[in-house]
């Protein structure tokens, strides 16, 4: 709930969630979040945690990775880079390619 608060947080998820809650208010809906806690019987949170755990077993379910933040993309590109001026240091003798 901090992070639907939270004007700064832009994940994809967050702004998902913020539409829909939009969405919602403006056909009239009364939207009230609150925090949960897990396993103690509420039907809505028990019913989210068991769909949570079919989708999350059941080997048909699509994966979806179309909405990777921007950091994480980041900081991959960042480790490949690494690897690849390492395998290009390891290669050499003259120090060619740290001047490159």
């Amino acid at each position: 709930m901090d992070k639907l608060q939270n004007s700064n947080i832009h994940t994809y998820i967050v702004e998902e969630i913020r539409r829909k809650i939009t969405e919602m208010k403006e056909s009239e809906w009364k939207i009230t979040l609150c925090w949960a806690k897990a396993h103690a019987g509420i039907m809505g949170n028990e019913l989210a945690d068991t769909s949570a755990k079919r989708a999350a077993i059941n080997k048909n379910t699509p994966e979806s990775y179309n909405k990777i933040k921007k950091s994480v993309v980041m900081k991959d590109l960042e480790e490949e880079s690494m690897k690849k001026w390492q395998r290009k240091w390891m290669q050499t003798t003259k120090g060619r390619t740290t001047k490159e």
